[in-house]
């Protein structure tokens, strides 16, 4: 494709130790599947400790350093994608000038916004979550349908389905996968080691851990690890999460976006909330039977026991969270999200779509 006339694409989102990395890891799966379909992708990021502009970079995008997508260059952009959640109407209408058309990628439900397409991928999202927060004609896309999962979620969702059922049936072993973000600064990581080490699983166990590598406490849970009397892998920077999840048994990890990730890989969780805004999405996958609940790092020493407990008791429970979790997403949202991007106009409900205009 000719670079002129290749759509561009400006995604503003930020990532830090406070912050965490989901909104920079949702934008680069969007972004990475909007290049394959022709357009050029670039970020606009803080440099904050902790940050992941250089795991941006090495992934092929240009970052522009600062708060502004104007700021040291003459913008002009098709599609402004906003994933922050410190940023709101004013902030968007200020960039109205330099983009065609603003997305913005929301959870929370608590702020307006002036945008044309707005995504929640939150299990429960409704459109009337946000009839007074955004502008008539605002096309929503609304729940776990359109969460932004790397491809290889999707392409290997049946080879972690129907192997997991097979093993759950036999409970020969218990294969843990333990991944709190990018960042877990509150150290839940080595709160959940300290319990799996004084617990009695079914069968043999092994544990792999999953972190970033600015993780605060990295160098403790390797240390911590080395201690426990089953082997535990640390695993730092994983480029094949799915191929994890698709061999583990069990999850405990923080109820994030990487929840979705769970879900389409029908792994039953036990979540923590490291966030004010991961309460609703824990509480909405409980409902779903999809997962236990563990509450906040403080509270998992005494949350997480009673949880090892019920699957030493009733495994069949894990069978009935893993079916439970495939049903709510189906690993296709990136290719949705960026389908409707790149082709069909916003404010142009395509049928079936699935989306819905404010009017």
């Amino acid at each position: 494709m000719n670079p002129a006339t290749m759509p561009r694409i400006v995604f503003r989102a930020d990532a830090s130790l406070e912050i965490g990395t989901g909104h920079v890891a949702r934008c680069l799966t969007l972004a990475d599947a909007l290049r394959a379909r022709g357009a050029a992708c670039e970020f606009v990021c803080r440099a904050l400790p902790g940050d992941r502009i250089d795991a941006i970079r090495r992934r092929g995008f240009d970052v522009l350093v600062g708060d502004d997508p104007r700021a040291g260059e003459s913008l002009r952009t098709d599609w402004l994608v906003v994933d922050h959640y410190g940023l709101d109407r004013d902030w968007e209408q200020s960039l109205r000038s330099a983009a065609n058309r603003i997305m913005v990628i929301d959870d929370l439900a608590d702020r307006p916004h002036d945008c044309d397409l707005l995504l929640d991928q939150n299990l429960g999202s409704t459109p009337a979550d946000y009839d007074s927060l955004v502008p008539l004609g605002c096309e929503l896309l609304c729940g776990p349908k359109f969460a932004l999962l790397q491809p290889e979620f999707a392409e290997l969702r049946v080879h972690s389905l129907e192997p997991r059922r097979a093993r759950l049936a036999e409970f020969s072993s218990t294969r843990v996968l333990v991944s709190m973000g990018g960042v877990d600064k509150d150290n839940a990581t080595g709160r959940v080691l300290d319990v799996l080490g004084a617990a009695r699983l079914p069968g043999e166990v092994a544990v792999t851990v999953v972190m970033g590598s600015a993780a605060p406490w990295i160098e403790q849970v390797r240390a911590q690890a080395e201690a426990l009397p089953f082997p535990v892998e640390i695993a730092v920077e994983v480029a094949d999460m799915a191929a994890r999840m698709a061999a583990s048994d069990f999850a405990i990890g923080a109820a994030g976006s990487t929840s979705w990730e769970r879900c389409c890989m029908g792994l039953p969780s036990a979540l923590a909330v490291l966030a004010d805004n991961q309460a609703r999405l824990c509480q909405a996958l409980v409902g779903a039977g999809a997962a236990f609940a563990l509450g906040t790092p403080d509270e998992v020493a005494g949350t997480l026991p009673p949880v090892l407990d019920t699957i030493r008791a009733e495994p069949r429970r894990l069978a009935d969270m893993s079916a439970a979790a495939a049903a709510i997403c189906d690993g296709l949202g990136t290719r949705r999200v960026a389908d409707r991007l790149m082709a069909a106009p916003v404010g142009c409900d395509a049928p079936g779509s699935g989306t819905w205009r404010r009017d």
